[in-house]
C-alpha cells in the first residue's frame, strides 16, 4: 500500500516519517509495525527509505493487514538519542488511529536494529515482538534490561557473509535470552552479506509473524 510522507513535531525538532494505513476494516484495531532504518539512510529525504527493505515492500504492496511507520533521523544521530521521540511518535499514532496497542512490532536494520534493541529493552511493555536484522545488541544494555526482553518474542536475521557482525555475538545473545526464558529465533542467511533487508522483510513467513504476535498479558505497560 503506498505510503504517506509525514512529520511529527517533538521537543527535539521535527521527526519525519513514512506512514501506511492497514488494509482491514477502518474501525477494526490492527497491528502496527514501527521500523527503524540503518545508518546510511539518515538525512532529510524520506524517499531514501523507500529504495529497499521493509519500507519498499510496504510501498509496493497492494494491501497489508498492519499499520506501518518509519521515522527518519538526521545524519550523525542515533536511535538511542531519539528514543523519547520514537516513543512519542508511537503514542501519537496509537491515539490518532485504530491501532491495537497490544500488537506493536518494533523492527530495525543495522543501526536501527541497535536502536530497536535499546528501545525494546527500555520499554518492554510496549511491544509484542522485535525483528532484528543485521544489527548488534548495544553493549551499553545492562543485564537487567536484557532480562526485560524475555517477554518479547524476537526474530534475529543475519547474513553469513556479513563482515560487520559476528555470528558468535548473535548466538551469545540468543543463548543469553533463551537462558532467561525468552522466545528467540536466529536465522542465518548463509550467502547473505550485511544488506539482507529485502530478502528478510519480503519473506511471507515473517510477514505472517508480524501480525500473529500479541503482547503477553504478564507484561506491564
Amino acid at each position: 500500500m503506498p505510503v504517506e510522507q509525514r512529520s511529527y513535531d517533538t521537543s527535539n525538532g521535527s521527526l519525519p516519517y513514512l506512514f501506511s494505513l492497514a488494509s482491514d476494516d477502518a474501525n477494526k484495531p490492527a497491528p502496527l509495525v514501527l521500523f527503524l532504518h540503518g545508518g546510511r539512510d539518515r538525512g532529510t529525504d524520506l524517499n531514501v527509505l523507500l529504495k529497499w527493505g521493509l519500507p519498499r515492500f510496504v510501498d509496493s504492496s497492494n494491501s497489508l493487514p498492519y499499520f506501518f511507520a518509519a521515522p527518519q533521523i538526521l545524519e550523525g544521530q542515533t536511535w538511542v538519542e531519539r528514543e523519547s521521540d520514537a516513543i512519542a511518535l508511537l503514542d501519537n499514532l496509537i491515539a490518532s488511529h485504530p491501532i491495537d496497542a497490544s500488537r506493536v512490532i518494533l523492527a530495525g536494520f543495522s543501526l536501527g536494529t541497535a536502536g530497536a534493541w535499546h528501545i525494546a529493552a527500555s520499554h518492554p511493555g510496549r511491544f509484542a515482538g522485535l525483528v532484528a536484522v543485521s544489527g548488534r545488541v548495544p553493549k551499553t544494555l545492562e543485564q537487567n534490561q536484557l532480562a526485560a526482553l524475555k517477554e518479547i518474542p524476537i526474530q534475529i536475521f543475519q547474513g553469513g557473509q556479513d563482515k560487520n557482525l559476528s555470528l558468535e555475538d548473535a548466538q551469545h545473545i540468543v543463548d543469553t535470552l533463551r537462558g532467561q526464558g525468552g522466545i528467540v529465533d536466529l536465522a542465518v542467511l548463509p550467502e547473505g552479506d550485511h544488506f539482507i533487508a529485502d530478502e528478510v522483510y519480503g519473506d511471507p513467513k515473517l510477514q505472517q509473524w508480524l501480525v500473529s504476535q500479541s503482547r503477553r498479558t504478564s507484561v506491564a505497560v
